[in-house]
C-alpha cells in the first residue's frame, strides 16, 4: 500500500499501459481518476477498480483541450478531496518518415502527446504547487532518447516529453514537486500489432524483430506500471528529472 491515501489522475487510462498503471496504482491505495477518451472503456477500467474495493472515476478527456484537461482536474478534486500525482499517459502513434508523414498527422501526434501532457500539467500544477508536494510521470518512449525508424512525429514528440519532462523538474523541484519520465520499449499493447499493420509486415516476423532486443521479447503492461509505481511513491523520493528506460534493453543494442 505505497499510495495510501493519495489521489492520481492516469491520461489513457482505458486500455494499455494506463489501464494497467490506474489498476496498480489502486491496488497500492490511491484513488484514480481514469482519463480518456473513450467513455465505454473507461467507465470499464473504473468499475474493475470499484469491483477489488478500490475508489475510482472516469472522467471523458481530450488532452489536446484546455478546458477538458481543467475539467479533469477539477472533477478529481471535486471527488477526493485533493490531487498527489498526475501520469500523462495519453499517446498516439503512426509510422512515417518525413516524406509520407501529413501535417494532420505530425499535428496529431505533437498535440496528444506533447501538447497533451502540458495541459494535463498546466493543469495540476497550481495545485500541487498550492499544497507544496506532488508527483508527475510523463510516459516517454525509448525513441524519444535514441530515435527510430519511420516514427518521424513519433520521434520528435517523445524527445520533447523527456525535455519537458527535464525543464518541469527544474522549475518544480524547489515547490516539492518531482518529475520524471518513463520511456517503454516494444509493450504488449494494441498499438503494437496496428504499427506492425500500418507497416506492412505479418504479426510473426514483427514479434521476430523485438525478439533481437538483449531480453529476446516484448515487454508486458505491468511491466511499465510497476515502472510507473516506482517513480510515483516515495521509493524514488530523491529522483527528478530523469527518464527511466523500461525496453528489455532495446536502445543499449
Amino acid at each position: 500500500m505505497r499510495l495510501q491515501n493519495k489521489v492520481a489522475i492516469v491520461t489513457g487510462g482505458t486500455s494499455g499501459i494506463g489501464e494497467a498503471t490506474a489498476l496498480l496504482l489502486a491496488k497500492e491505495g490511491a484513488k484514480v481518476c481514469v482519463a480518456g477518451r473513450n467513455r465505454e472503456r473507461g467507465l470499464a477500467v473504473a468499475d474493475k477498480i470499484a469491483m477489488d474495493g478500490r475508489c475510482a472515476i472516469f472522467v471523458q478527456v481530450d488532452v489536446r483541450r484546455a478546458a477538458e484537461c481543467d475539467r479533469a482536474v477539477e472533477q478529481t478534486l471535486s471527488a477526493f478531496g485533493g490531487l498527489d500525482i498526475l501520469f500523462n499517459n495519453a499517446g498516439v502513434f503512426y509510422p512515417h518518415t518525413v516524406v509520407d508523414c501529413t501535417e494532420e498527422e505530425w499535428d496529431l501526434q505533437l498535440d496528444i502527446n506533447l501538447k497533451g501532457t502540458f495541459l494535463m500539467s498546466k493543469a495540476v500544477l497550481p495545485h500541487m504547487i498550492k499544497r507544496g508536494s506532488g508527483v508527475i510521470i510523463n510516459n516517454s518512449s525509448g525513441w524519444g532518447l535514441a530515435g527510430g525508424d519511420a516514427a518521424v512525429a513519433y520521434c520528435a514528440s517523445k524527445g520533447g516529453v523527456v525535455l519537458l519532462t527535464k525543464a518541469m523538474a527544474i522549475d518544480h523541484g524547489p515547490q516539492g514537486i518531482r518529475v520524471n519520465c518513463v520511456c517503454p520499449g516494444d509493450v504488449d499493447t494494441p498499438m503494437l500489432p496496428e504499427d506492425a499493420r500500418m507497416r506492412g509486415m505479418n504479426w510473426p516476423d514483427y514479434l521476430a524483430g523485438c525478439a533481437k532486443r538483449p531480453l529476446g521479447r516484448i515487454g508486458t503492461v505491468e511491466e511499465i506500471a510497476k515502472a510507473v509505481l516506482f517513480l510515483a511513491s516515495d521509493d524514488s523520493s530523491f529522483m527528478t528529472g530523469a527518464a527511466l528506460v523500461v525496453d528489455g534493453g532495446g536502445i543499449a543494442d
